[in-house]
Parts: C-alpha cells; structure tokens; sequence
C-alpha cells in the first residue's frame, strides 16, 4: 500500500474554485490529486451520523481515505476527573462519526501538562486512554484507532516520547507524528536527514514496524518562538521549517504506507499534492529536480 496525502480540511482554493458544500469535497480532492482527507471537528462533533455516512459513500465513490481530527478540548491529562470523563465522550462521539464515514483514525490532543509535573500529566493521560478505549470497545468501535498527536507548544502533553508512552498502552494505538510540532517545540531541531531518521528509528523500537510503517502525520512549516508553536505557514515560507523531503525519503526507504495530512495555512491542499509527487518520484525511482 503507498502513502495517502491529503489536506487537514479544505484550502483556499476550495471555495475559490466555486466549492461550497461538504458533498463537494471528494470532487476538489480528485481534481486536486489527492487521495486522503482530514475531516476537522476541533470545535466539536457536530456532523450527524446520517451525514456522516453520506459523506463516507461519496468518498469511497472516489477512491479516498478519510481520518477525522478530535475536539482540541480534549484534556486527557486534566487534574479534573470530570474534564477527563468528558474527553472520553468526545472520543466516543469522533470514533463514531469517522465509523459513519468509513475510516478509521482520530487524532488526538491529549493535553497539557499545566502546573504538575510530565510524569504526572502522563499518568493521567495513560490512565484515561485506557479507560478510553474500554469505552470504544463497549460501544462497538474498538476498530478505531486513537492516533495521539505530538504537539507544538513546550507546556503541552506531546513530546515523541510521551505519544509513544501513550501507544505503548494498545497495539490499536497509531503516532500522529506532526513534524512541524515537533520542530516548534525544540526550537527547529529537524534539520538533517539524521535528525528525522532519529524519529523514525524511535517509533520503530518502541512500536514495531508495523505501526511504523503505519503511522499517521501532520506536516507543515510553523513558525515559533520560545514556548514552541506560533503559527502555520505554507510551504513558500523560507525561514522556519522543517522541510518535508527527509519524511518522504524515509517513508520510502522503510516501506511506509502511512496517512499524512497536510495543514499549511490555507494551501494545505497544494502542498500535500507537492508532497506527494515527490514521494511518488522516490517510489517510482525517478530522478528528483
């Protein structure tokens, strides 16, 4: 299976183009090149179940892949047993809308760290991912796969060690390794090949190859100061990175099939179809300009 590329929601050019309705979505991905779609409920869950799914048959209509990104409210590390109580709802409520919709990922924000120590949010973020995926079992969506986010900003819950802490708990549980974020957050530390091959030599010891090579991304440049994330670009800023070339070379190079969702600011459709073309060069063999 190759890699799927999409965008987090729609570009510019969506509407711009003369786009309006969610149904139109599977048409402008087709005539853009693309073959993956992030569906954003960062705000809530708020598309029904009968909507849902007729999204999800125009998708398969068209051959795409569908993931769906969880409310940025969700705070499984919250010192408040009622905030983590509640975050397990709004998994329950994104495990069934993207189920409706065919695919099989969320990702997810697990929070921040706030005023107690790492290890202690971590410990609370373990323990409500448990009993998170308890409650996707019981409700008959443990098929779905929670794909814990690495974040952009120093005080959150998100570093590459602490998501694969985190999917250490279930072989079910998918990285979402968001390069950018990751970059933010040690102030640009991706620079080399090497540097990214440490990510990728990471996931597969702790995880295994099979989850590496099925692992879920984010990318996009973003810039940052010294709390980490600040703001997404796109791919035409030439002062803050990370570039996405090493990601894709890698990919290739270890045989990953994995979802990666581009989210520059408001040309996340264009940059993941650059993104794809040069991942298909690499997979076909051809000489890259």
């Amino acid at each position: 299976m190759p890699a799927k590329f999409g965008p987090a929601g729609n570009s510019e050019s969506f509407s711009a183009l003369g786009y309006k309705h969610t149904s139109d979505v599977p048409e402008y991905l087709r005539k853009m090149g693309l073959d993956a779609f992030e569906y954003q409920c960062g705000r809530g869950v708020h598309i029904g179940l009968e909507k849902a799914a007729e999204f999800g048959r125009l998708m398969r209509e068209h051959g795409l892949a569908v993931s769906l990104h969880a409310p940025y409210y969700i705070s499984m590390s919250s010192l408040e047993a009622e905030k983590r109580d509640h975050s397990i709802d709004y998994i329950l409520q994104s495990a069934a809308a993207v189920n409706a919709m065919g695919g099989d990922r969320i990702v997810v924000h697990t929070g921040s760290c706030g005023k107690i120590p790492r290890e202690e949010a971590l410990a609370l973020a373990s323990d409500t991912m448990r009993r998170a995926l308890l409650a996707l079992d019981e409700a008959g969506l443990g098929q779905v796969h929670i794909c814990p986010e690495t974040m952009g900003k120093v005080n959150q819950l998100g570093t590459l060690d602490e998501v694969l802490s985190l999917c250490e708990i279930d072989e079910r549980l998918i990285p979402c390794i968001d390069f950018g974020h990751l970059n933010a957050r040690t102030m640009g530390s991706l620079k080399t090949y090497a540097d990214f091959e440490a990510v990728f030599d990471a996931i597969e010891n702790r995880l295994g190859i099979d989850r590496l090579r099925a692992y879920h991304a984010h990318f996009s440049k973003i810039e940052y100061t010294t709390g980490g994330e600040k703001r997404h670009l796109t791919f035409a800023d030439t002062v803050f990175g990370p570039q996405f070339e090493p990601v894709l070379e890698l990919t290739a190079k270890k045989n990953c099939a994995p979802t990666i969702i581009c989210e520059s600011a408001g040309t996340q459709a264009e940059d993941a179809a650059t993104m794809k073309a040069y991942y298909w060069q690499l997979a076909e063999g051809k000489e890259i300009k």
